[in-house]
């Protein structure tokens, strides 16, 4: 299901550049224009999103919270 809206006012596009899995979290570099933006996620979402390195997605910062959304 593709995202419709969402009311974070901080998306940065970018690209996966890295990622360093672990047994229950991993951590996902993604470089954006701006600069690298790393977010820990899960390692099932990981799997669920189907993140690669290359996949385009949009990092999601709120507070402290940096979520992953695959475009």
């Amino acid at each position: 299901m593709p995202i419709q809206a969402i009311n974070v006012r901080n998306q940065f596009k970018g690209q996966v550049r890295e990622i360093i899995r672990g047994d229950v979290v991993s951590e996902v570099d993604v470089q954006t224009p701006w600069g690298v933006v790393t977010s820990v996620i899960t390692t099932r979402s990981v799997d669920e999103l189907g993140l690669v390195v290359g996949s385009d997605v949009v990092a999601l910062v709120k507070s402290t919270e940096v979520s992953i959304a695959k475009l």
